[in-house]
């Protein structure tokens, strides 16, 4: 260790240095590992980051002292080392210290145009990025005349030839990267990208290693993986230097290559020595790297190692063969994968490495990817279905009626909308790629028409590509990587189902959803819900006929119509599931969601139902309310209009019957939405109890049920003592309750939500990641108090932020039993639980 002035110090990099991430960086540990495992690394000295600083504050190491371990006419290079790689840091410096007397001696052993080449090329790099001259002025290829016009430039702009003190050099080197360090705009860079605003710089000085010189000479990088797919495949390159008379430079394959020559049958040897190293840094650094290298004269020199770049499907694929190869344990392979990135395995996906052609960029509301024709309406989108036509649903948002067009997708891009929008709830639940707020475009649905924001105009029936993924709308069709749903992705979330504590369910409104909730391996259905069930037309129009019955004899008779229907939709989903818990929410939303709002629609009903038109139009009206999601809905309904509820509860009972007698035994859970009293509860429950005595006796068999409320109100939170008595189950829907602790529409909220989060009014947008600290308390107060009624009272979360893993940390640590989300969220769900339970005790919820 080498100190100068105060703080001012520097390290060689040998086995046995003191050398810490955290004071030297990530590459200056990298580099004594890589000297740890024998390799030809060049000399190496670490300047910690408490000498960065302080060269910052004019205190200069002893650059004297650094050159001695280098030796004389040292060339070195100057690349920076902060704590993480992703933070970044100023660009590599090479060729420190050459000079006129360097260049000489090159001339000789290496040919004047190379000789000239590495002057030239640290002249530009010494003037533009330490001098900060004009890049323009430095700008020449490598020429004969190009090294003497640099070399005068230089001169006439600073009034002094180029420094020829190599110890000069590298002390101006040093001082140009710290101070580019502490710049505003390097700070917010870096921030931008996760970094601490009090992030710290290592610097790292290496002796070069030109590439150059006669035989096989040349750099390049090699890796042992594929960046997207994670297979083992050897990828890279190869710039050979020839020397002569003229040198030339010439690119070659790493492996055995038809196109043509390979470093592989040019050097044998030195190719699989590399592979020899790379497989050492896989093995000792336990993890896949890419090499960075230089061959002088046939001698291998490894200048650096760095972390393979990688898609998530490699992620998971390297993750997993490292665990399996012994390389790392299960666990570490867990921590490594970001649950996350299990999105994008899920889907198909727009190959990153393909052009692309954006139209537009929205909110990412649903990840995939999709190609389709643009259609305007859901009849239009279910005609296209029709003719085997793949489309994307283009609205300025999507409305409850918009459902049957969204199944006909495969795709969905709306103007308006957040993240817990109808069209990004649905369009989750039903795992089709989905775009939102993209407000840069004007849709026209009139016209049929969508105008881009560089005045583009495209037409129904066009193709377009939507991006789910990074929120991007591409023109025409984009090539696609398919789902990665392989080996690797099953036996990640095997690893992860064996240490997580916290059950994962799906929510699942139609027999796909359920089909698809137990393909992720979903240990039940935590929410399905019933009023999705009614959208098709066949159904629509008896639920109409309802509505409009005039007495509750009437609606019995309606309803009566529908039991069949939602009989069977049970039977299916527990016949799915195959005896996995089903939790079904009864009917919630406000019955003028079923009616039609333009005057066509009525027109049409009106001939339906056989009604003049004048009642239809006042019957729509009466049903019409100033605010909806406040109103007559959920347990609301269940009180004034019961007949729903009791045909729901038959058909629920009797589907349990008939699947248990051809499967494994069923317990339904039949869950109360938007209650806010005990008393709505005890009514209802009264009647849902008779409804089961009538059909154990009508069908002479036994079953069992357990009956639960859905907390979506502030108050059934606070009241969840009382409520308890009277259920097995509380089950928070955190969509609506964090509207009404807000008072805030989760449909508009994305109107102003970034200007919000941008200015810190909210840390993030509570509809997308629960506020643990406003709506989580409401959820510990509910469970402290309904567990305080009753100890084996099972709580849970069926909002869309069960999959998010901040919500599932929150939940974990609250002692909940489980949490439901989007079919498509179980393997993120499921990743990241594990994460929990490997990285922090489980709690319990307290009173």
């Amino acid at each position: 260790m080498q100190k100068h002035a105060d703080f001012v110090e520097f390290v060689e990099l040998t086995p046995s240095a003191e050398v810490r991430v955290a004071r030297h960086g990530w590459r200056a540990k990298c580099l004594q590992r890589l000297i740890r495992l024998d390799l030809p690394v060049p000399r190496v000295v670490a300047l910690p980051c408490e000498s960065v600083r302080a060269i910052v504050a004019g205190q200069m190491p002893d650059t004297r002292a650094i050159a001695a371990r280098f030796g004389p006419d040292f060339l070195v290079s100057v690349r920076s080392s902060p704590e993480n790689p992703e933070w970044g840091g100023p660009g590599t410096v090479l060729n420190v210290g050459m000079n006129d007397a360097t260049h000489a001696k090159l001339v000789e052993s290496h040919g004047r145009e190379a000789a000239d080449a590495l002057y030239l090329r640290f002249v530009q790099n010494y003037a533009t990025h330490v001098a900060r001259l004009d890049p323009d002025m430095f700008h020449d290829e490598p020429g004969p005349e190009a090294l003497a016009r640099a070399l005068a430039a230089y001169e006439a702009e600073m009034d002094e030839p180029f420094p020829q003190d190599a110890a000069r050099q590298l002390a101006e080197v040093l001082r140009s990267m710290a101070r580019a360090w502490e710049g505003t705009t390097a700070r917010l860079l870096r921030q931008a990208k996760g970094a601490p605003p009090e992030a710290v710089l290592g610097l790292v000085v290496q002796e070069m290693a030109l590439g150059i010189g006669p035989g096989l000479s040349g750099s390049g990088t090699m890796q042992f993986v594929d960046a997207v797919t994670g297979q083992p495949k050897i990828t890279g390159r190869f710039r050979g230097q020839s020397q002569g008379r003229r040198a030339s430079v010439e690119t070659l394959y790493l492996t055995r290559d038809p196109r043509g020559a390979s470093l592989e049958e040019a050097a044998p040897e030195l190719f699989e020595e590399l592979r020899h190293y790379g497989a050492a840094c896989r093995r000792k650094l336990r993890e896949e790297m890419q090499l960075e290298f230089a061959v002088e004269g046939g001698r291998v020199s490894i200048i650096d190692a760095v972390r393979v770049a990688r898609s998530s499907r490699a992620s998971v694929k390297i993750a997993v063969a490292l665990a399996e190869d012994g390389v790392i344990s299960r666990e570490d392979a867990l921590l490594r994968v970001e649950p996350r990135a299990l999105s994008e395995l899920l889907h198909y996906q727009v190959d990153p490495r393909a052009p692309r052609d954006r139209l537009a960029r929205g909110i990412a509301a649903s990840p995939g990817a999709a190609t389709g024709k643009i259609v305007f309406t859901a009849a239009a989108a279910q005609a296209s279905a029709a003719r085997d036509e793949p489309c994307i649903l283009v609205r300025r948002e999507t409305a409850p009626e918009d459902i049957r067009g969204m199944h006909a997708s495969v795709a969905v891009l709306t103007e308006r909308g957040g993240m817990t929008s109808h069209a990004a709830v649905i369009a989750r639940g039903l795992g089709l790629p989905c775009i939102v707020g993209c407000s840069d475009i004007q849709i026209s649905s009139r016209d049929r028409q969508l105008r881009a924001p560089d005045g583009r105009i495209f037409r129904e029936g066009e193709v377009i590509t939507v991006d789910g993924t990074n929120g991007e709308v591409l023109v025409g069709v984009a090539e696609m990587l398919e789902p990665a749903l392989d080996d690797g992705f099953r036996t990640l979330l095997r690893w992860a189902d064996n240490v997580r504590d916290i059950g994962i369910r799906a929510n699942a409104d139609t027999p796909d959803d359920a089909r698809t909730a137990r393909m992720f391996e979903a240990e039940g259905i935590g929410l399905a819900r019933t009023e999705h069930m009614f959208f098709d037309e066949d159904r629509l129009t008896l639920m109409r006929e309802m509505i409009f019955a005039d007495t509750a004899n009437d609606r019995r008779i309606a309803l009566e119509r529908l039991l069949p229907m939602q009989r069977a939709d049970f039977m299916t989903l527990f016949d799915i599931m195959a005896g996995s818990p089903v939790c079904i929410r009864l009917f919630d939303p406000p019955l003028h969601e079923f009616l039609p709002h333009d005057r066509e629609g009525m027109r049409e009903l009106a001939e339906a139902l056989d009604r003049p038109l004048s009642e239809v139009t006042r019957r729509c009206e009466a049903l019409s309310e100033f605010n909806p999601m406040l109103g007559m809905r959920g347990v609301r309904l269940g009180v004034t209009v019961p007949e729903i509820y009791d045909m729901q509860a038959r058909a629920i009972f009797e589907a349990t019957i008939e699947a248990s007698r051809r499967g494994a035994p069923v317990v339904p859970e039949v869950m109360i939405p938007l209650v806010s009293a005990a008393r709505e509860v005890e009514i209802v429950k009264t009647r849902i109890d008779a409804v089961a005595a009538a059909v154990k006796t009508e069908m002479k068999a036994e079953f069992t049920y357990r009956l639960g409320v859905m907390v979506e109100t502030p108050r059934a939170a606070l009241r969840a003592g009382e409520i308890a008595e009277h259920a097995h189950f509380l089950s928070f829907g955190t969509n609506d309750l964090t509207q009404m602790t807000y008072g805030l529409s989760r449909d508009d909220a994305g109107r102003f939500m970034n200007t919000y989060v941008n200015q810190g009014v909210y840390a993030e947008d509570p509809f997308h990641i629960l506020d643990v600290e406003g709506v989580g308390e409401l959820l510990l107060i509910g469970a402290g108090r309904g567990r305080g009624a009753r100890q084996d009272l099972t709580i849970s979360v069926c909002g869309e932020h069960g999959g998010n893993p901040e919500s599932i940390a929150f939940c974990r640590a609250a002692g909940f039993d489980y949490v439901s989300c989007s079919p498509f969220r179980v393997p993120v769900a499921r990743l990241a639980a594990a994460h929990f339970a490997l990285l922090a005790p489980r709690g319990r919820s307290a009173p």
